[in-house]
């Protein structure tokens, strides 16, 4: 009686964490469906499935299997600490494959617990249709000059088949497209884009939408990506400031660093008196201690820019976040 008991026990204590972490896989998978609409032959067309990793312990992801040619899945992220986020890409072959298609991904996972999890992609790919490139990649740049980068949208199909507009969700990018030729039932455009000055640093990426007059599919999506590279960094770039009352002091210490050597003008944040140490000695790297004191009626959680200007060699201006909670007296 009393072993009987005592295996009871362990298969309870076995089952309870494997349950646990089977009833976490949908916080783990947020998406798990991902349609790629109507793409261009060649495009650069792909995904990523984040993993979010809810359970308290790390997960080991082994491989990810496809039921199709037309998609290529990769583990981008094969072991997942506790609280960290990975990812699965999964890249549509636009350039081999036509027409409707789809694919079921299989994620396996085999620590802490053997599951495997179902992922679906499906999207058309259109044969008339032609980007070359198939994406534009601005790569790695300075940030603060213009940049432009271009593409040809090639079609062969109607003979009045136009390209109407081009959409961009991000306002320091600027679309321009023309048209270059059109022969018969063939037109070609030249799509042209351009980042402006204030483009923010760090990478991008966007789908722009190209937008034309046909009728039952009018939008084609196109990818842009790149870094940009600011002449300032500010480290870290979130600051977490942690609860403060008015009259209190939050101090931190602030990695400042340039391309060349520079001088700290102003340190600022909204809703904050800030001061700090002052740096007369033009250098490429400061560490600085700075205090930020609440001056404001607001409470609560506060999220306020900080902005650093600097002269001397390099005049530039660089930005993080403080995060604080501003308790009532």
């Amino acid at each position: 009686m009393c072993r009987s008991l005592a295996i009871l026990c362990l298969v309870a204590s076995i089952a309870s964490p494997v349950a646990a972490f089977a009833n976490n896989v949908d916080a783990m998978f947020p998406v798990k469906i991902h349609n790629f609409g109507d793409v261009a032959v060649a495009s650069k067309t792909e995904f990523r499935f984040p993993i979010h990793n809810t359970t308290g312990r790390t997960i080991h992801v082994r491989e990810v299997r496809t039921s199709c040619g037309c998609t290529t899945p990769s583990v981008e992220t094969h072991y997942i600490e506790p609280g960290k986020t990975g990812s699965i890409l999964a890249k549509f072959n636009t350039g081999t494959h036509r027409g409707q298609k789809g694919a079921n991904l299989t994620v396996v996972i085999d620590q802490p617990f053997y599951t495997e999890v179902r992922l679906r992609v499906d999207g058309y790919i259109r044969q008339d249709l032609v980007f070359h490139p198939g994406a534009i990649d601005f790569g790695k740049q300075a940030r603060g000059q213009q940049l432009t980068q271009t593409a040809k949208i090639m079609y062969a199909g109607r003979s009045d088949w136009a390209v109407v507009d081009v959409l961009t969700t991000k306002p320091w990018v600027s679309v321009e497209v023309k048209q270059e030729s059109r022969n018969g039932q063939s037109t070609v455009y030249l799509l042209t884009v351009n980042l402006t000055p204030d483009a923010p640093a760090g990478f991008f990426r966007d789908e722009l939408v190209v937008v034309t007059n046909d009728r039952s599919r009018p939008r084609v999506p196109f990818l842009i990506s790149g870094e940009l590279e600011s002449e300032l960094t500010i480290s870290p770039q979130s600051i977490a400031g942690g609860s403060v009352k008015p009259g209190e002091t939050i101090e931190k210490k602030l990695v400042i660093r340039g391309k060349e050597a520079f001088v700290i003008d102003s340190i600022e944040a909204k809703g904050w008196d800030v001061t700090f140490d002052p740096v007369t000695e033009p250098k490429s790297t400061h560490i600085v201690n700075v205090r930020f004191a609440p001056n404001g009626d607001a409470t609560g959680q506060i999220s306020s820019p900080v902005v650093v200007k600097t002269s001397g060699g390099m005049a530039a201006t660089s930005t993080a976040t403080l995060t604080a909670i501003v308790r009532a007296q």
